[in-house]
Parts: structure tokens; C-alpha cells; sequence
């Protein structure tokens, strides 16, 4: 009796429920219960203030559960690390172990571009006598690829009319045909460019003879150092140090040094922005042809890129000319993603369901790289040669996968065109680095210093042109200021706004607070137990 407010009927609780609530516009229901209508009127415009009220809370639930985001941006000001810088040569080797075939192979080419455009390319293009690189401990498998390997004739250009185009004009494209292990299916992989065509049909055989070679190559002893690349190179005034750079060899981009590959060398932190204190590089930027076909560019490939990050120079990058001087101003923008049921993103990719193929932290172009490299060596049986492989694969070679070709372009086109799900599993990470890019160049050295530019070098760094053109160029990397823009995701509709939504609507509709909904509660219990009493009074009456 202490706990419960006990009514001699319904009526008698729903009166004092009215008199006495905070809801507004209740005590109508009994103020004017001589009055029918008004009575009718107020009691539907209560039913439809609470319809309204709970049509308002489910679109708030129904956004709320969406999970929208709203971006905020931030300018932070603070010295912070040099980015990582990766430069390139643009010329790969010719290793010794496979040297046959690449001279066999641009013996190929030369009679592909005789046959296709009547051009003698052998005195201008191809320099047989350039130097080979020798790999060291491998005089046991030296012979090996020279007895086991050919290069396949299935693959030949040729130059396809098309007349059915709606201008009426007579079209031709360029390609070769592949075609998979039984011989059908067949496809041609064709370009309107020749150019483009003969490129790519260069590197398709360029992969084939490539995979006789180890899968890790030990070059760092070779005699090429950073020194017949960079001529000089400064930081913020001071000269760069030995410790500063890594070395790798890609196989279409040459030669490649990143500096300050790790960003943890306090040498490498800006403190002022400006081209006085950024990265200045000269570098020799003349290709010594070893493999011409590979690119038709002559200079130097830069990327700028985060630390620790696999530089994705097929990707990414720009191209830097002979004969330049270049300054590059970069600024910095941040991006934080908030995950979970905000957006797909993972932290360090550990959660990510593709095993990396990369030794590096985890970007999104690492993650497609191996999830395609993982998919083709199920599929096709063998690995694609610009991509790491996993344990236990090999490289695909037409001498024994004589499909790879047919297997590889379909899975390409596949996963350009989003038919693969490498895009569904490999997330953003949820914090990454971008760098914007603004780039300006000038005729470097101008015709009255080159002279004594060239002389200087010759005499410091052992430079020896021997080219009439001009093969050196400037580099000059720097931040435009430290200012950094912070972009950041945040909820739209948080728990504690979501709740406060709640609140303004209940009193919009209704006038009242969280009290009011108790006191609805406590007429709703009041009304289950006098339910319970009555039921239990007849049942005792009729027991009598």
C-alpha cells in the first residue's frame, strides 16, 4: 500500500493521472469531459502529437543507425619530419644471366617495328655492346636459363583495320594474340596507339625472361653507386650522409635510392619552410639505354611518399627532364577516418583479411598488389613478376605456362573494372599522409654557366658527358610552409546528441521532460497492478 496508488476503478487513475501529470494538455480530458467534443478534439490531438512524436524519433534512429559522418578541418602549425623521397634513373639493368635473351628480344622488336612501319631501328635503338651486370654467386645456375628458355614466336604483332566505326574512316590498332592452355577462348590485346602496343608487347616478354632470375638479387655490391647518380645532394644546407638512403633495383624504373626512408633521423626534421631548407638534388639524367623498349622517357622519376611505404612508382610519381631545374613544393594534409561502423578503414592492416606481400607498413596499394598477386597465382599458377610472390609460388614463364599471358590480362581487366573483391577487402587506412604538389621548372644550367657547372662536377664528382645533349638536371624538394591541414571524421548524430534530439522533440510535441515519461511509466504499472487486483477479486467472488 506504501508502494502503490490504489483507485476504486479506471476512471478514478486516469482522472488523477490527468490532474496531476506534466504533460501538457491532459487535464483538457477532464476539464472538459461535460463537452463531448472538446473532449473528442483534445484526445485526437493528443493521439496525433504522440504519432508525430514518435514518427520524428524513427527518423532519428533510422539516421542515427546510418551512421552518417560530417568532415572537420584543422590547421596545425609544428615542425614535423621530411617526407620519404624516392628517385629513380629510369634505366634497369641487363643482367648478364639473362643478356641472350634480352639481345634475342630486342632483335625481335627491331623486326616487329621493320614489319609494322618499314623503320631500320638497329643503329638508332638497340646498343649491343652495353655493359652487362653480373650477379654475383650464381656461376651454378649461370647456364641454366641459357639451355631451358626460349623466347615464344606465339606472340607477334601484327595490325589489325577496323571499318565499322561511325566516322566511316579506316582505323587500325596494334596488338598480339593470346589464347589459353587449349588454345581457345583466344582474345586480342590490342591498342589504337603502336607505340603503346609495342611497349607493352616489349614487357610481356621482358617478364617471361626476367623470371630466370633469382627471386632475390644481392646488388648492393655492385659497382654502380649513388655517386654516378647524384652528383650532390643537401638537406636544409648540409650535405647528405651515407646513412640517408636505401638502395633497390626495379625492374622497369632502373636504378632507385629513397631518402629518409624511415623518418626517424631528427637530421631529416623541417623547421622552416622555404627552398633554402628543403632536399636539393643534381643528378645525371641520361638513359644509357641497357633496355630501351621498356620506356621511351629519358630523366629522372621521383615520388614523394610516407615512411615506411613501399614507393608504387607505376603508380605514382612525376618525371623530371634533362636539362631542368625543377623546385617542388609540397604541402601536407592529414586524413583521419574514424572506422567501425563509420566507414571501412584499418589501423595497421593486421585486421585485413590479405596476407601483404610487403615488408612495409600497409597503404591500399600494397593491400590491392597482394590481394591480385594472391589471386593470380590460384588462378593462373604462377606469379606476376612486378608484384612480390608468396611462399612457394614462382614466376609465370610461358616456357611453362604457356597461358599466363591470357590468364593475367582477363584478371587485369577484371580487376579494373571492380568484378574482383580485392576492392571490398583492402580498406584505407584509417590515418594516412597526402602530399599535394606544386612543381615549377627553368632551363638549368642557362647557356653562360653550364661551362663552369660541367667543370665543377668533372672535377668533384668525376662527371664525364658524352652526349651532345644536355644530361644532368636540378631537384629541389621542399615544404611551402609547415602549416598541415588536418582533415577528420566525426560522427554526425552522436549518443549524447541523438538524446538531446530525443529531448527537444518530446517537448515540442508535448511540453514536458524525462520526469514526464517516469510518471507514464508509473501510470502504466499502476494500471497492470490494478488489472491484477481486479482479475484476482472476481476470481476470489466466483470461488465463494
Amino acid at each position: 500500500e506504501g508502494l502503490i496508488e490504489f483507485y476504486d476503478s479506471f476512471k478514478d487513475m486516469f482522472e488523477f493521472f490527468c490532474k496531476n501529470t506534466t504533460i501538457h494538455g491532459t487535464i483538457r480530458l477532464v476539464c472538459s469531459d461535460s463537452n463531448r467534443m472538446k473532449t473528442a478534439f483534445w484526445t485526437l490531438l493528443l493521439l496525433a502529437s504522440f504519432g508525430m512524436l514518435y514518427w520524428q524519433f524513427a527518423l532519428m534512429f533510422s539516421q542515427y543507425w546510418a551512421y552518417p559522418v560530417v568532415l572537420t578541418m584543422s590547421m596545425h602549425s609544428e615542425p614535423k619530419m621530411f617526407p620519404a623521397i624516392t628517385i629513380c634513373n629510369l634505366d634497369p639493368y641487363r643482367f648478364e644471366l639473362v643478356s641472350e635473351h634480352l639481345v634475342q628480344l630486342d632483335h625481335m622488336a627491331e623486326e616487329s617495328i621493320a614489319f609494322l612501319y618499314g623503320i631500320n631501328t638497329s643503329a638508332s635503338l638497340f646498343h649491343m655492346n652495353e655493359k652487362n651486370i653480373r650477379i654475383k654467386d650464381l656461376s651454378s645456375t649461370g647456364n641454366l636459363s641459357r639451355s631451358s628458355f626460349k623466347l615464344s614466336q606465339n606472340f607477334s604483332l601484327m595490325r589489325m583495320s577496323d571499318h565499322n566505326n561511325r566516322s566511316g574512316k579506316k582505323l587500325s590498332s596494334v596488338g598480339f594474340r593470346l589464347c589459353n592452355a587449349t588454345g581457345g577462348n583466344c582474345f586480342y590485346k590490342t591498342y589504337s596507339s603502336g607505340m603503346d602496343a609495342i611497349l607493352e608487347w616489349y614487357r610481356f616478354h621482358y617478364m617471361n625472361i626476367m623470371s630466370q632470375l633469382p627471386v632475390i638479387i644481392n646488388i648492393s655490391d655492385h659497382e654502380e653507386q649513388i655517386e654516378d647518380m647524384v652528383y650532390s645532394c643537401q638537406y636544409d644546407g648540409e650535405p647528405c650522409r651515407p646513412s640517408d638512403y636505401v638502395h633497390f633495383h626495379h625492374p622497369v624504373f632502373g636504378s632507385c635510392y629513397t631518402f629518409n626512408s624511415k623518418g626517424t633521423d631528427s637530421f631529416w626534421t623541417a623547421t622552416k619552410p622555404g627552398i633554402p631548407y628543403g632536399l636539393s638534388l643534381i643528378l645525371r639524367a641520361e638513359q644509357k639505354d641497357h633496355i630501351p623498349l621498356l620506356s621511351t622517357v629519358a630523366g629522372v622519376k621521383v615520388m614523394i611518399h610516407n615512411h615506411n611505404q613501399t614507393p608504387f612508382l607505376e603508380h605514382e610519381g612525376f618525371d623530371i627532364r634533362p636539362g631542368i631545374a625543377t623546385t617542388i613544393g609540397i604541402q601536407q594534409d592529414e586524413v583521419n577516418r574514424l572506422g567501425g561502423n563509420y566507414g571501412k578503414c584499418t589501423t595497421n592492416g593486421n585486421d585485413v583479411n590479405v596476407k601483404l606481400l610487403y615488408n612495409n607498413s600497409y597503404t591500399l596499394q600494397a593491400c590491392l598488389h597482394s590481394c591480385f598477386q594472391h589471386i593470380m597465382v590460384r588462378k593462373c599458377g604462377c606469379g606476376y613478376y612486378y608484384y612480390p610472390l608468396p611462399p612457394g609460388a614462382e614466376y609465370c614463364d610461358y616456357n611453362k605456362q604457356p597461358a599466363w599471358g591470357h590468364c593475367f590480362y582477363q584478371l587485369y581487366n577484371r580487376l579494373r573494372n571492380h568484378h574482383l573483391n580485392c576492392f571490398d577487402q583492402c580498406p584505407k587506412p584509417c590515418r594516412e599522409s597526402l602530399y599535394k604538389v606544386s612543381a615549377g621548372t627553368a632551363k638549368w644550367p642557362s647557356a653562360k654557366s653550364q661551362d663552369w657547372i660541367r667543370q665543377a662536377l668533372r672535377h668533384q664528382n668525376g662527371y664525364n658527358s658524352t652526349s651532345n645533349r644536355l644530361d644532368i638536371a636540378k631537384v629541389t624538394i621542399f615544404y611551402q610552409q609547415l602549416n598541415y591541414q588536418s582533415v577528420n571524421e566525426s560522427p554526425l548524430l552522436s549518443e549524447n546528441l541523438l538524446l538531446s534530439s530525443m529531448g527537444s522533440q518530446w517537448s515540442l510535441w508535448f511540453g514536458s521532460s524525462v520526469l514526464s515519461v517516469v510518471e507514464m511509466f508509473e501510470l502504466l504499472i499502476d494500471t497492470l497492478v490494478l488489472s491484477l487486483l481486479f482479475c484476482y477479486q472476481r476470481f476470489r467472488s466466483k470461488k465463494t
